[in-house]
């Protein structure tokens, strides 16, 4: 789990006026928001439901929980297990790998109905829909040559847009490889956060990085993705980098 400290980074965004921050936590999930108004009890409500989904079908289907590699689709699933399940399938990973991730979007895409523009940020993993230019910066621990000297910069026609991390070295994720940040940009949020699972998982030095880079055009939906291990940096797809 991260404590509030070592979530920091959810205080240094930076946008004009108009922006209402808030956060959301029920049980293991603790999201930040940011919307054009005070949102807090749609976002609790939307987050019930992802909740009820997940928590209802892992009653019935233990291994959802627990697997580390995709299980078959269900057509009788709910919706968000669903896009869990299809994202798990096309990364090469477990169910679970895309939840931070989907649980964001869903929650997003709720509030969509009630501000023109909202950043749903879920553990690191993030569903972004704006209007305006839009810089992320990099975060791949305190002692990266990169953090909070990089970022990736978005046009408005990018959005709405998936932009996950998954790091051997930083968080509570669970990862078998040693990258300190591989974060993978997709429309799908679900997607995003179990690609950058098993990208991170190839990564255990800096000579792995081609070999993720390699795999990476080969999982649908992926727009993007950049990895940061110890000094080295690899970029592939979609992506401007620019300096902070």
């Amino acid at each position: 789990m991260y404590t509030e400290s070592q979530r920091f980074y959810r205080y240094r965004h930076q946008s004009a006026g108009g922006w209402v921050s808030f956060q959301v936590q029920f049980r293991q999930t603790d999201l930040w928001i940011r919307a054009r108004r005070d949102l807090q009890r749609e976002a609790t409500d939307a987050v019930l439901n992802c909740r009820r989904q997940i928590e209802a079908y892992i009653a019935s289907h233990e291994p959802f929980l627990t697997s580390l590699s995709p299980l078959p689709d269900d057509s009788l699933a709910p919706p968000l297990v669903r896009q869990m399940l299809r994202a798990a399938a096309a990364a090469g990973v477990g169910p679970m790998a895309g939840v931070a991730g989907a649980i964001a979007q869903a929650v997003g895409v709720a509030l969509g109905a009630f501000s023109d523009s909202v950043i749903v940020e879920n553990g690191g993993d993030c569903y972004l829909d704006l209007h305006e230019e839009t810089t992320v910066g990099v975060f791949a621990g305190p002692q990266s040559p990169f953090t909070d000297k990089i970022a990736l910069k978005f046009g408005p026609h990018r959005f709405p847009l998936g932009i996950c991390t998954s790091s051997g070295t930083v968080g509570h994720s669970l990862s078998f490889g040693k990258a300190d940040a591989v974060t993978v940009v997709s429309p799908d949020a679900a997607l995003a956060d179990a690609a950058a699972t098993r990208l991170a998982n190839l990564v255990k030095t800096p000579e792995d990085i081609s070999a993720a880079l390699d795999l990476a055009p080969r999982i649908p939906s992926v727009q993007g993705v950049l990895i940061a291990i110890r000094d080295q940096l690899g970029l592939w797809g979609d992506l401007e980098l620019v300096r902070l």
